[in-house]
């Protein structure tokens, strides 16, 4: 399953991908529903013409309030010589009252002239915004990864993330398998640079984003932000060391408009750039801790429903990952669990923002993020019967689903679990 947003809207079926590891993707080819209540399997999409080399789909999720879906599709393109890959991928929507199979979420054009509106790459992590409308991504570069190739190992494809505007369908020339249409008006939303100043605020990759809030949040000045997406974003101390931090990238209203002299498509020999408007602060300073910068297992941050606080891993002091949390407009860190073994997924809030569920010390847990008391759920298990991946909250907030290993050998498979609260 998908890290969050696997149930569908009336919370009757679960969706998931087939792949039986998670660095599978591009030799997966289905993209399936369970029923939560029988246990009926549903195909929803199968590629055409899979092979190890791609096309490849994965980490499928569920618009919260219609029946459609977005997930990771490898080029329909993909073969042996060009192969599914980070800049060869795109987001595809499938909507179940619909019989026309999938649609490019996206629009993707590598050759001249490039178009405000469609990217040049790959994009995955999809996450729709509270109200569906929207969509956030994160993205590397085709063309900026051909430009690396050729500059001598100096990086250029430097990951960040984005968002897709309902702004209706962005046309490209000379479509084909590598250009392509999209539904959606498709934007970066965080600056990345090169060689990052030590000490500074600038980042070399952004990744790993969530929408902030069901409906934005309120900024220092009583405002209302409709849009914003909380990212990770890597920094460098004053040592030049490498720190995660946390960043609020505000989204404005209209993103087809663009910087002076900063096309949002960008150029040839330079990557995409963010609308006019557009705004980037860092909200945490964590680099004078014992354990800078968040740590643990590959996690997407959490906002809270208000989307006042941002939540996220991090060691404490005894070198023990736990999920802590820090005020969107900035402020102090806040621990929330005090386990004796570190958090080992991703976490998830239910809906009411009241609970974080996830899996440590080889058991599923639930904290109150009031009082931060946790409570075990399920015995501890061996390793290899342990939680992956995530736990995940039914919109009602009555079931939690999370995905295990059951089996040995080559019948060892991973399967989908759920617990009734």
């Amino acid at each position: 399953m998908n890290p969050t947003q696997v149930f569908s809207a009336d919370d009757q079926w679960l969706a998931y991908d087939t792949r039986n590891d998670i660095t599978h993707i591009g030799r997966t080819c289905c993209i399936e529903k369970v029923n939560v209540a029988t246990g009926a399997v549903v195909k929803l999409y199968s590629t055409k013409g899979q092979t190890e080399h791609g096309p490849g789909v994965g980490a499928v999720a569920y618009h919260p309030t219609a029946p459609k879906l977005i997930f990771i599709h490898g080029l329909e393109n993909c073969n042996e010589q060009r192969p599914y890959g980070f800049t060869r991928r795109f987001g595809a929507v499938l909507d179940e009252q619909k019989a026309h199979g999938i649609t490019h979420a996206e629009a993707r054009t590598i050759e001249a002239p490039l178009v405000a509106g469609a990217l040049r790459g790959g994009t995955h992590a999809h996450s729709w915004s509270g109200d569906g409308e929207w969509i956030s991504f994160t993205y590397n570069d085709y063309l900026m990864e051909n430009l690396e190739r050729s500059s001598k190992g100096v990086q250029k494809d430097l990951r960040t993330i984005g968002v897709m505007a309902p702004l209706g369908n962005v046309k490209v020339t000379n479509e084909s398998g590598e250009n392509f249409p999209g539904e959606y008006f498709s934007v970066v939303a965080a600056v990345v640079t090169e060689n990052p100043q030590p000490g500074s605020d600038e980042v070399d990759k952004a990744f790993d984003e969530c929408w902030i809030g069901n409906n934005g949040y309120v900024n220092n000045t009583g405002s209302r932000q409709k849009r914003a997406i909380a990212f990770q974003g890597n920094v460098r101390d004053k040592n030049g060391v490498v720190v995660t931090e946390i960043f609020v990238a505000d989204i404005p209203d209209n993103v087809t408009q663009s910087q002076s002299g900063k096309p949002l498509e960008g150029t040839s020999a330079s990557r995409p750039n963010v609308p006019a408007q557009s705004s980037q602060r860092r909200i945490t300073h964590t680099t004078d801790r014992k354990f800078p910068g968040l740590q643990g297992p590959r996690f997407w941050l959490r906002t809270s429903p208000d989307g006042a606080a941002v939540y996220f891993l991090m060691k404490d002091d005894a070198g023990i990952v736990q999920i802590f949390s820090v005020p969107v407009n900035g402020g102090d860190i806040r621990q929330i669990t005090r386990l004796r073994h570190a958090v080992q997924t991703q976490f998830n809030l239910s809906p009411d923002g009241a609970t974080l569920a996830f899996a440590a010390g080889n058991a599923i847990w639930k904290t109150d993020v009031a009082s931060g008391v946790s409570v075990q759920l399920t015995p501890q298990s061996s390793d290899e019967a342990a939680p992956v991946i995530g736990v995940s909250w039914s919109h009602n907030g009555k079931i939690l689903a999370y995905n295990k290993y059951v089996g040995e050998g080559d019948s060892r498979y991973l399967q989908i679990f759920k617990i009734e609260m």
